[in-house]
């Protein structure tokens, strides 16, 4: 294919990233490409430390994207081997280490779900296991001989534990240097990733530099801010709205968001041009109900339909405008003519556990037909007429006694 201008490539690429290390660099890749019609290698690394992708995820998945659109190469790695040593990027404590096996199970769902916003025909996909768990014990001394202790500790978080005599494992220093050989390995022109992995970004660069091959771009995206509008974007921190979530579910988180963050959700998750975007800040500013209502039906369209993103508009109407239960709601039959309320939401999965349901009770999140329940000793009784049980804002269930009961 032709390459566009470089100028205009230079526009795309550079539009909503944090930092481009360095953009005189940048240029001479994209020059040398476009004169000798060659695509650049463009590389980002995805450690599979969940099953799901999330939005927060997205925003550099686009930018991979937009590098497709232009015509260069895409490489997705799938970190299942980094997962086992556990990124320390951003944590105030050594993290936790996946076994093999769960790092490539949750890294088999990666591509799929990444495939919603790639052009998967023109994506590479890799594990790092494949080349990392090559390397002996006497590669790794070598590695690691490339790199010092200070160098390591000018990274914020490590200098923040080593100064707070918090623990800092030696697997840890391996990280960076495990993600830098994916680059060496691979001799890519430019890598991709969030502000927080600058550190293992500039490393790779540094490794490439080395091991004599001409050292990467790195290019930094902001980290999502989740729906809470204060961290970023994480499941364990609750506030995150994953790819594969029901598009009811995606709906309702984005409409919960605080105002502030419609215009960077706009700005970030969408392909989108530059000149709506005046457009869409008029009607945040305007209206930041219906801008959110808007934003919500654009994102479920891009990760389900246009036809479920309407469904679960009329969803959202129906149970927080018009306080209805859906139109829809799974049935759950017992062989019992009552049972315990916490007992009924933990077989539900509307509570994890019994303490949780009680919790959900006392604070009135739990109804039954329209009708709060705050008692935790409460028992339902159970008919052939199905009963409408509401846990919390978003969860819906009919219970009912089995017909062969006796």
């Amino acid at each position: 294919m032709s390459f566009p201008p470089v100028k205009e490539q230079l526009d795309l690429i550079s539009s909503n990233t944090v930092e481009v290390i360095s953009e005189e660099e940048l240029e001479q890749k994209l020059t040398r490409s476009f004169e000798t019609q060659k695509p650049l290698k463009v590389k980002l690394g995805a450690d599979p430390s969940r099953p799901d992708l999330h939005l927060g995820h997205s925003v550099v998945l686009r930018k991979l994207r937009e590098f497709q659109d232009l015509g260069h190469e895409a490489t997705l790695i799938i970190g299942d081997f980094t997962a086992m040593i556990g990124d320390p990027s951003g944590k105030s404590k050594t993290r936790p280490q996946l076994s093999a096996e769960e790092a490539r199970q949750n890294g088999q769902t990666y591509f799929e779900q990444a495939s919603i916003i790639l052009d998967r025909a023109k994506t590479t996909i890799c594990y790092n296991s494949e080349w990392l768990g090559r390397m002996t014990f006497d590669d790794v001394i070598r590695l690691s001989s490339h790199y010092t202790v200070a160098r390591m500790l000018e990274r914020d978080d490590f200098e923040k534990r080593y100064r707070s005599r918090e623990p800092i494992s030696i697997h840890e220093f391996l990280y960076p240097l495990a993600q830098g050989m994916d680059s060496v390995h691979l001799r890519n022109d430019i890598e991709l990733g969030g502000t927080d992995q600058k550190f293992n970004l500039l490393v790779g660069r540094d490794l490439q530099r080395e091991y004599g091959i001409k050292p990467q771009v790195c290019i930094t995206m902001p980290l999502l801010a989740g729906t809470f509008g204060e961290e970023k974007m994480s499941k364990s921190l609750g506030n995150a709205i994953a790819f594969n979530d029901p598009p009811e579910d995606i709906y309702g988180k984005i409409l919960s968001i605080p105002d502030e963050l419609i215009e960077t959700y706009f700005t970030l998750l969408l392909p989108r041009p530059k000149q709506s975007i005046e457009l869409f800040r008029e009607i945040i500013g305007q209206n930041p109900r219906e801008a959110k209502r808007t934003l919500a039906k654009e994102i479920v369209s891009l990760y389900h339909t246009e036809e479920l993103a309407g469904k679960a508009e009329e969803h959202f109407d129906r149970v927080f405008v018009h306080k209805k239960a859906p139109r829809n709601i799974e049935e759950f039959a017992f062989a019992a003519h009552s049972i315990p309320l916490v007992e009924l939401l933990v077989k539900l999965n509307a509570a994890p556990s019994k303490s949780e349901a009680r919790r959900l009770i006392s604070q009135n999140a739990v109804q039954i037909d329209d009708r709060k329940i705050s008692d935790i000793n409460f028992e339902i009784p159970l008919t052939d007429k199905p009963k409408v049980v509401k846990a919390g804002k978003r969860k819906f269930f009919k219970v009912v006694i089995k017909n062969d009961f006796e």
